[in-house]
């Protein structure tokens, strides 16, 4: 029996891993239960992380943009202020925007996905039901248990089958339910996935997309609060982005999903709920490998991606109002490839560079944009590129505060540089 036909097998019996031929069921009850226990557990952690997402982003229990009352008038576009030029989304005559939070905009983002490619299928551990994150609600009901369906418990086997409906002209949105647990799939990811195109000389092209979420929730521990993302862009052939809101989350997954290349979508857990925009309700996509100036400065500029870019707004905030000191803040957005022009600009007006993102420290994605920038404007420099990550221990539980780095930390770095 092939991968497919099992897939198939569990898409005719609604989706449900424990409808597989009796060769690959659980030969017990004993695993039936775990497996229940697991998914009790896994709704449980949802649930907590709507009301632990303050102990990620104490400073700013919502993002700044973020505070529009909801019978306050939602505008009808929004304006991204991206380094290829600004990009405007949405318009009354396609319906205007919605408030969205970041689990509703990856939700819509599907949704669109779905109906606009008949091709398109959405898989992974518990999306029929709409997933631990509620990130694939409703979406089996509108579109069937043959394009929403769940898989075993496997993530090399989704990693896997995902490739093999991509190679076959299928559009593959794959879900890993937490980052952390990416790793079992990387040797797919890595040699299979990431290298398909290539090793066909363009012909023929992999459009797979691996949805995961990442990064610190205020209670997740060692295994449900990593940043895995320099891992996957040390692996050429990958592409690798990571979202701050709602409204960069629906243009950017949509952009991923059609794109020709293998793309890990990484999503901040702790922003699922708490970033909440006015978004735009059409079809749109943000465009891949182009970084966004978030807030604009002269002094210093503060490269970061995901929740971190929350933590530097406020870091920027808070130089502004205490010493004076005008900083730049750049959102990545894609994290491989990075824009690198984009960020070389601007430290070449501001002659400084803080990046923070919550990744330790070694091997992290900061080093490569410290080196680049050394290479690149090194005669621009002022002052020592400095880097504010997460430490380099496993991601603790009880001392996640002090792991995480924090406004205190980058607001540090700020006045070490420009008074350097």
């Amino acid at each position: 029996m092939t991968l497919i036909s099992v897939a198939r097998s569990v898409a005719a019996r609604g989706g449900n891993a424990w409808a597989l031929p009796a060769l690959l069921r659980p030969r017990n009850g004993t695993a039936a239960a775990a497996w229940d226990l697991r998914r009790a557990t896994l709704q449980a952690v949802a649930a907590v992380s709507t009301r632990s997402t303050s102990a990620v982003i104490p400073e700013q229990k919502r993002p700044a943009d973020n505070t529009m009352d909801a019978t306050d008038a939602l505008p009808p576009s929004v304006t991204l202020s991206l380094s290829s030029g600004p990009l405007t989304v949405g318009s009354t005559a396609t319906g205007g925007t919605q408030q969205m939070n970041l689990f509703t905009a990856v939700n819509d983002a599907l949704r669109i996905a779905l109906q606009t490619d008949e091709s398109a299928v959405v898989f992974g551990e518990d999306v029929a039901f709409g997933g631990v994150f509620r990130c694939t609600q409703h979406l089996r009901d509108t579109f069937g248990p043959d394009r929403v369906f769940n898989t075993p418990l496997c993530e090399q086997g989704i990693a896997g089958f995902g490739i093999g409906l991509a190679a076959s002209g299928v559009t593959a949105v794959a879900e890993i339910q937490f980052a952390d647990y990416s790793l079992p799939a990387y040797d797919q990811l890595a040699n299979e996935a990431a290298k398909f195109r290539y090793r066909s000389g363009g012909a023929y092209s992999a459009g797979l997309t691996v949805r995961m979420p990442c990064g610190a929730v205020g209670h997740g521990g060692l295994y449900h609060s990593q940043s895995p993302e320099a891992l996957y862009c040390a692996t050429p052939g990958l592409k690798v982005v990571m979202p701050r809101d709602p409204v960069r989350a629906k243009g950017l997954l949509l952009a991923s999903i059609r794109d020709a290349n293998p793309v890990i979508f990484m999503e901040p857990k702790a922003l699922y709920r708490a970033s909440v925009a006015p978004t735009p309700v059409e079809d749109y996509e943000v465009p891949l490998g182009v970084a966004e100036t978030v807030v604009p400065g002269r002094d210093v500029t503060l490269v970061g991606w995901g929740a971190q870019v929350h933590v530097l707004v406020a870091a920027a905030t808070r130089a502004a109002a205490e010493d004076g000191i005008s900083a730049e803040v750049l959102d990545l957005q894609t994290l491989c490839p990075w824009d690198v022009d984009a960020v070389v600009a601007s430290v070449r007006r501001t002659g400084r560079l803080v990046v923070s993102h919550e990744a330790p420290l070694s091997g992290g994605l900061g080093g490569e944009v410290a080196a680049t920038v050394a290479a690149d404007a090194f005669l621009s420099l002022e002052a020592p590129v400095k880097r504010v990550c997460g430490w380099d221990t496993p991601f603790p539980l009880a001392h996640e505060k002090y792991y995480v780095p924090n406004v205190e930390r980058c607001l540090e770095a700020i006045k070490e540089v420009v008074t350097f």
